[in-house]
C-alpha cells in the first residue's frame, strides 16, 4: 500500500519536499456549479443585484483566492502563479464557474484552480443572499490537469 505523500513514516503530516523536481509548465482546471432561484438568477443577469456586479466580484475574488491557496491548505506550497482566469457559464437554475490555473514550477496547481472556483462560487452566494438564501454550491472538482510527473489527466 503506498503511504500518502503528506505524511512522513510516523504517520506526522509535512510538506513534500519538491525541491529536487524539475520546473515544468502545469495547468490545471476546476469547476463547480450554484444554483439559485429564477428571481435571483434574473437579477444577476440583468444587474440589478442589491451588491452590485455580482460576476466581476466573484472573478477577481476567485483570482486572488487562487494566489492565497498556500496561506489557506495547510500543506500546499507557496507558487507562482503565471495565470489564473474565472469564468462564468449560465444555466437553467444557475452558473457554472470554470477556474484556470498556471505556473511553471516543481508542483501543480489543482490546489490553486480548485481555492479560485470554490472561492468565485461562495462570492456569488454572498453578494446574491439577500435574493435568495436557499443558493446550493456544489459539483466543485478538478476538470483537467496537465504537466508534471503524472502527466496529463481529464475528468470523464
Amino acid at each position: 500500500m503506498t503511504r500518502p505523500t503528506h505524511l512522513d513514516e510516523t504517520g506526522a503530516a509535512h510538506m513534500v519536499d519538491v525541491g529536487g523536481k524539475a520546473a515544468t509548465e502545469r495547468r490545471a482546471v476546476a469547476g463547480g456549479r450554484i444554483t439559485m432561484s429564477a428571481g435571483a438568477l434574473d437579477a444577476i443577469h440583468n444587474g440589478n443585484a442589491p451588491k452590485g456586479d455580482v460576476l466581476s466580484t466573484a472573478r477577481i475574488a476567485g483570482i486572488m483566492a487562487a494566489k492565497r491557496t498556500a496561506d489557506l491548505i495547510p500543506l500546499c506550497h507557496p507558487i507562482a502563479l503565471t495565470k489564473v482566469g474565472v469564468e462564468f457559464e449560465w444555466e437553467e437554475s444557475g452558473i457554472s464557474v470554470r477556474a484556470t490555473a498556471a505556473t511553471t514550477g516543481p508542483t501543480g496547481v489543482e490546489m490553486e484552480a480548485l481555492t479560485a472556483a470554490s472561492v468565485a462560487l461562495l462570492t456569488l452566494y454572498d453578494m446574491a443572499k439577500a435574493l435568495d438564501r436557499a443558493m446550493i454550491l456544489g459539483d466543485i472538482r478538478l476538470l483537467e490537469k496537465s504537466g508534471g510527473r503524472s502527466g496529463d489527466w481529464r475528468a470523464g
